[in-house]
């Protein structure tokens, strides 16, 4: 029996140090944690329990038959964040650089497949060179049977990518998949071909960095959502984006008490709005007045800033927030605000998030480089998101709502079911100035040859504002359900979400809908 024990402890610190200590030293060098070490901090202490501790691959190529390190270049299994369980894989750089390869790939999808079937959050942790090149296609392979498994559980349990390291080629293609991506700055890169090939095939000239960095990645292109300065931070951004979400798609996210009081209410809210309806305001400082503690987890926080995400609580419950941001563009809908917006609102509707949208929106933004890369059918995808979405919808404009804009922004028209407004709020086809040099454009021509253009606008500006641009239609409508004092917005939207605690809305039977992609 001693002797089964010493072989048990013996391979046990082979596996846990498959590596070595040079291979860990040139990790820690780089800044970056080693595989392990990733995983006891981002779980609960005493909570890892490892899987296939002790796996090795099977090729016989290239000489890999004489390196056979255990565990493959991953570490895989469960445990506990904050006392809830998830599964994990973590991907080792100091073993064959973190490759995938068959039985790599193997260990990644059985954890994969454990997390679908017990209903529990999946965290991957990628830092990785790519596909084992030595065993071929059965790498390519692996990656596939990885994909396959994303999609599968996509909506089933919640799925999050942390970038620790480089991440290139085919490997990009399951983060792509899951519901987020944070990066770790400055050691994290993620990109389809890296900079030596692009110089090769288009001559341009691009760092590591610049091309697919943390920074890059969570400002331009919007593939990653949060990025942290270190590996610590990142990994503590991912457990307190894991408090908000639910463990899976048939169960609701955990109530955390915060001591907030739900009738609270908030004077500075009467005057947050300026009367200029062109001066721009922070559209978070309403989200914080709501928030139970004024706590706003902003997701996406660099890329498409005209448009806010994020998670609030709202008497301990887990709510979305949605909301035009008057800070940048006026708050106009455009491609990126549109496709930033959509997805997150699909992954709330997916996962029994309640939505709260906050309106102020002056329309899609113009302009032909907007209407060639497509904002009909990427503004469409926000517009399906919502009209598709079945959870609890409430919405408030906070100030103008014109145009089709209005419609997508979670109108009553597209099923949300609680909408309010404030008193100053502007409804309407579209803002006074458009609208009346189109409805009078005689009237304003005859006006400019006795001189008395300005004046004449005016006028009429005032005369349609006291028509059309105001809440108080709408309401007769019954298009907004009240008209409240800003004040009032905390107790006002958590009294609407109580009452929808148990709304159920189906959709027309179908395998599934065709989303404008």
């Amino acid at each position: 029996m001693s002797t089964g024990l010493d072989e048990l402890n013996t391979r046990n610190k082979a596996a846990e140090n498959a590596g070595g200590e040079e291979r860990t030293k040139r990790q820690h060098d780089a800044g970056k944690l080693t595989a392990r070490e990733r995983i006891l901090k981002l779980l609960d202490t005493g909570s890892f329990y490892e899987i296939d501790k002790f796996v090795t691959h099977r090729s016989q190529n290239f000489g890999l038959e004489e390196k056979r390190y255990p565990g493959d270049g991953v570490v895989t299994g469960s445990g506990k964040i904050d006392g809830r369980p998830v599964f994990v894989f973590a991907q080792d750089f100091t073993v064959f650089g973190g490759s995938l390869a068959e039985m790599h790939a193997k260990k990644i999808c059985k954890v994969m497949d454990l997390a679908e079937e017990n209903g529990c959050p999946l965290i991957g942790l990628s830092d990785s060179g790519g596909a084992r090149i030595q065993e071929g296609v059965e790498s390519l392979a692996g990656y596939a049977d990885i994909f396959l498994r994303n999609t599968l559980l996509s909506g089933v349990v919640p799925q999050i990518s942390l970038i620790l390291g480089p991440c290139a080629g085919g490997a990009v293609y399951s983060p792509a998949i899951t519901d987020f991506v944070l990066m770790s700055e400055q050691t994290s890169h993620m990109f389809i071909t890296g900079p030596d090939v692009i110089k090769t095939v288009t001559r341009e000239e691009v760092t590591k960095e610049d091309l697919g960095g943390a920074l890059t990645h969570a400002s331009k292109s919007g593939v990653c959502h949060l990025t942290g300065q270190n590996e610590e931070e990142t990994l503590a951004l991912c457990k307190k984006l894991l408090s908000f979400l639910p463990q899976n798609n048939l169960e609701k996210a955990p109530l955390i008490h915060t001591g907030d009081l739900p009738g609270r209410t908030d004077d500075a809210l009467n005057s947050v709005v300026p009367p200029d309806p062109n001066k721009p305001y922070d559209i978070r400082d309403i989200i914080s007045s709501v928030a139970d503690r004024g706590e706003l987890f902003e997701i996406q926080p660099l890329h498409a800033q005209n448009i806010v995400i994020g998670f609030i609580r709202l008497g301990g419950h887990t709510t979305a927030v949605v909301a035009n941001q008057p800070q940048v563009l006026a708050g106009c809908l455009d491609i990126e605000a549109s496709v930033k917006a959509a997805r997150f609102v699909r992954f709330c509707d997916a996962f029994h998030i309640p939505i709260f949208t906050l309106v102020d929106v002056p329309g899609f933004l113009p302009g032909v480089h907007q209407e060639h890369g497509g904002i009909i059918r990427h503004g469409a995808k926000l517009l399906y998101a919502y009209a598709e979405a079945t959870v609890p919808k409430v919405t408030l404009i906070t100030r103008k709502a014109y145009g089709g804009a209005y419609d997508v922004m979670s109108s009553k028209h597209i099923r949300a079911d609680f909408n309010f407004a404030y008193p100053g709020a502007e409804v309407a086809v579209m803002g006074p100035d458009g609208a009346v040099s189109i409805i009078f454009r005689k009237e304003l021509e005859e006006a400019a040859k006795i001189g008395k253009f300005e004046e004449k606008k005016q006028e009429l500006v005032a005369e349609y504002r006291e028509k059309f641009a105001n809440p108080w239609q709408v309401a007769e409508l019954g298009f907004i359900d009240a008209v409240i004092e800003p004040s009032e917005t905390r107790p006002t939207i958590i009294r609407a979400f109580e009452l929808l605690q148990n709304k159920k809305q189906t959709l027309p039977s179908k395998k599934h809908g065709n989303i404008p992609l």
